[in-house]
């Protein structure tokens, strides 16, 4: 503890560009699974220092409804998870980054 709210982690040379100082909210307890490991030279990651993940499949569609509203949800693959990994995005969001992995006949509003 470097105080009542951060932590220093202590990490491998290969990690020496990752800050090494968390807020007490950020870690969580980690049960190790063996088949989960991810070899450090297949993250890739931005000049932020953020993981970079790449939408490999959209899944499924369904719509939301919330009280007032609909809002259209996509279950999406991303690279570098198992097949049994997925989210569920907005597909307004997913559609203006991934464009090209929308079939173009899903959507209603062309013209």
């Amino acid at each position: 503890m470097v105080s009542k709210v951060s932590y220093w982690l202590e990490l491998p040379d290969e990690l020496s560009q990752i800050h090494d100082t968390f807020h007490v909210s950020q870690p969580r307890k980690c049960v190790a699974d063996k088949t989960a490991v991810v070899p450090l030279e297949d993250i890739q990651v931005n000049d932020r220092m953020n993981y970079i993940q790449k939408l490999v499949a959209i899944l499924e569609k369904k719509v939301k409804i919330l009280r007032k509203k609909e809002v259209p949800l996509v279950k999406v693959q991303w690279q570098y998870r198992k097949v049994s990994e997925w989210t569920w995005e907005s597909e307004s969001e997913m559609l203006e980054q991934y464009q090209e992995l929308f079939p173009e006949n899903d959507f209603e509003d062309e013209v």
